[in-house]
């Protein structure tokens, strides 16, 4: 593969530290929402998410992800009604009692009108092996990769000013069905991308410090 001068902008180390600092506080402010207002989305806007997501680092670069971004609202009906019918399923069974206390707090439900609500919806693939012109061509770490690009996908919803929620509807084959995705992609993610309602309240929950999620070693 040809090789390129890295495109890359010394800064001083103060710099470093405020740019590390703002972002920081800007991701803090991340919260998953579930009450969505309606206003419009301009395409553009998730245009541009879905290329910062794009730029994550993959397995021998296969980029194994694929985004389908749904605004009809035909479509996004269709995908609540499948939606439901597995979250019902969930509440009503399969889950078992310690997961369900677990959700207890945050007052969730087998109903999932913020599919119907929310302006758009980004699904996630993730793609097991590539189709080629001379066949079948492997994808190498295609968990973790696509689990990256998800990242760094949310982070680009909130860097716009948008907010979303994290939502796997299991098993999650419907969506494919829905989006007449090929076989070789399997259903990774459910997003739903727009602005808050009116008047939004989230749950006060306390992120673990730094000293719990990290060990430095010098």
């Amino acid at each position: 593969m040809k090789q390129i001068p890295l495109d890359y902008h010394v800064i001083s180390e103060q710099e470093s530290k405020e740019q590390s600092d703002a972002f920081y506080s800007k991701m803090n402010k991340r919260r998953s929402v579930r009450v969505f207002s309606d206003k419009a989305v301009d395409k553009g806007i998730i245009e541009n998410i879905i290329k910062t997501a794009g730029t994550a680092p993959s397995g021998a670069h296969k980029q194994p992800w694929f985004f389908v971004a749904i605004s009809n609202k035909q479509v996004k009906q269709k995908i609540r009604e499948a939606a439901e019918t597995e979250e019902k399923a969930f509440y009503n069974g399969r889950a078992s009692e310690e997961w369900l206390k677990d959700l207890e707090p945050f007052e969730t439900n087998w109903e999932k009108p913020f599919l119907e609500t929310a302006p758009w919806i980004i699904v996630v693939f993730k793609r097991v092996y590539d189709i080629t012109p001379q066949g079948t061509s492997k994808n190498y770490y295609a968990q973790e990769s696509v689990g990256i690009a998800c990242g760094m996908l949310i982070s680009a919803i909130h860097n716009a000013g948008l907010v979303t929620l994290t939502h796997t509807p299991s098993p999650m084959n419907f969506l494919r069905n829905i989006l007449e995705r090929p076989a070789h992609e399997k259903p990774f993610l459910l997003l739903p991308v727009g602005y808050p309602a009116k008047n939004t309240t989230v749950p006060n929950l306390v992120r673990k410090a730094v000293d719990e999620i990290s060990l430095f070693i010098e």
